[in-house]
């Protein structure tokens, strides 16, 4: 029992168990209140030519209440179980609360458009009703989902993240052996690109809609790629272009040297990912940038930003190889 109580959210559990019941008690309320408006027995069934099947009111509101009910303990009882994920418990939360509204609107439609007639063959739907009680029961449906505090559980990032910390209290040294970089070509490169295609696409737009598109996705692309991250850790050197391509993955073992330096992007075949001979560049510009040297006699250049940046990188690096090889380990715990 101890177990199941621990898989559920108990305060999500109360409000699936009790509102769809208070929703049904106020719905039998007001149809008592409609009674005398009503009348007898009540339209429950349409047709082309009208109201064709009938029910005595007591069981249509005791009918109505129930699956007020049913509907809201099927639908609102999906987003208690702890096991699912934060969104879809919001989700299922949002979509159970409209459920429920919804069920109510239409019975409330079907006895307020039979209000105040004296022949049930007259009946019909209040379409206002229902169609006020709809968008109501969406709104809130959707509010309910965003302020729905769904209870996180234990997970595995949570494991990880006590990994991490406790590798930081055992190893001091960690932090200096992991860098995270973002580097970016220079601010005119992203001028002189927008001149060269947003600008004869703004021309051509009203004469040729389809190259002005293509030209600005073009432009958005080379603009995108002349971005890259880079990931420096004691597992080794992780580059990707435009934040998430992965264009480079040198393991810490295979790293000989690492050294800062100025380069040219010419001379690495020009800006972006390059891969020639032994050769493996990605340069979003000329300038400050980490050169490795590959056991196995090829090169590696990365872009590095600024010239601190580039020797931090080029300093991780260089302790990552060491620990790697074996000349330095990190302290026993």
């Amino acid at each position: 029992m101890g177990k199941f109580r621990e898989s559920m959210d108990a305060k999500a559990l109360r409000f699936a168990v009790g509102f769809p019941v208070l929703l049904a008690a106020a719905f039998t309320v007001c149809a008592l209140l409609l009674r005398a408006d009503l009348p007898e027995p009540l339209a429950v069934q349409w047709s082309e030519a009208g109201a064709s099947g009938f029910a005595p009111f007591g069981a249509v509101v005791g009918f109505g209440a129930g699956l007020i009910v049913a509907v809201g303990w099927l639908l609102l009882v999906q987003a208690v179980p702890l096991s699912r994920p934060a969104l879809m418990r919001r989700i299922l939360m949002g979509v159970g609360l409209f459920g429920v509204l919804f069920v109510t609107t239409v019975l409330a439609a079907v006895l307020v458009g039979q209000a105040g007639i004296g022949d049930p063959h007259e009946a019909r739907v209040d379409m206002s009703v229902l169609a006020l009680g709809s968008g109501a029961a969406l709104a809130l449906g959707v509010i309910m989902g965003f302020v729905f505090k769904a209870d996180e559980r234990w997970s595995v990032d949570d494991d990880r993240a006590v990994q991490e910390t406790l590798e930081r209290e055992l190893d001091p040294e960690i932090a200096a052996d992991s860098v995270r970089l973002w580097v970016h070509a220079r601010s005119s490169v992203f001028i002189m690109l927008g001149i060269a295609t947003l600008f004869p696409a703004a021309l051509i737009a009203l004469a040729v809609p389809w190259l002005a598109a293509l030209l600005t996705v073009v432009a958005l692309l080379a603009a995108t790629f002349l971005f890259a991250r880079i990931r420096v850790d004691r597992s080794g050197l992780r580059v990707f272009a435009a934040g998430f391509v992965p264009v480079m993955d040198v393991p810490a073992s295979a790293i000989a040297s690492a050294s800062p330096a100025l380069v040219r992007a010419s001379d690495y075949g020009g800006w972006g990912y390059r891969h020639h001979g032994g050769i493996t560049a990605m340069l979003v510009s000329s300038g400050p940038a980490v050169v490795v040297d590959r056991a196995d006699g090829k090169k590696v250049a990365v872009s590095g930003g600024t010239a601190d940046s580039a020797e931090r990188v080029a300093a991780a690096l260089s302790r990552v190889a060491a620990r790697a090889r074996g000349q330095r380990r990190p302290p026993q715990a």
